[in-house]
């Protein structure tokens, strides 16, 4: 089983034939390909699986998702808050 995280894009640019962007997850920060989601700006919330964002979601279906984490015991919910 894998697990997508959503995450905040923060920035993006073209790198050769890519669309890469700087994707925030709580407190961490990480790049992602954002070729599968053209419409996502920076500021949008993106489902990120193994450094692709494969889909947008909102800041409401976000904050779910990283509360069902935390009751699971998976993160520190006040880390990832978005």
């Amino acid at each position: 089983m894998c697990l997508a995280i959503p995450g905040q894009i923060l920035d993006a640019e073209v790198i050769g034939e890519n669309r890469v962007g700087r994707v925030r997850f709580g407190g961490i920060t990480r790049q992602a390909f954002l070729d599968f989601v053209p419409e996502a700006q920076p500021g949008d919330y993106v489902i990120v699986h193994v450094g692709f964002a494969i889909s947008k979601v909102d800041e409401e279906g976000a904050r779910q998702t990283y509360e069902y984490l935390a009751q699971a015991g998976l993160l520190d919910e006040e880390e990832f808050a978005p």
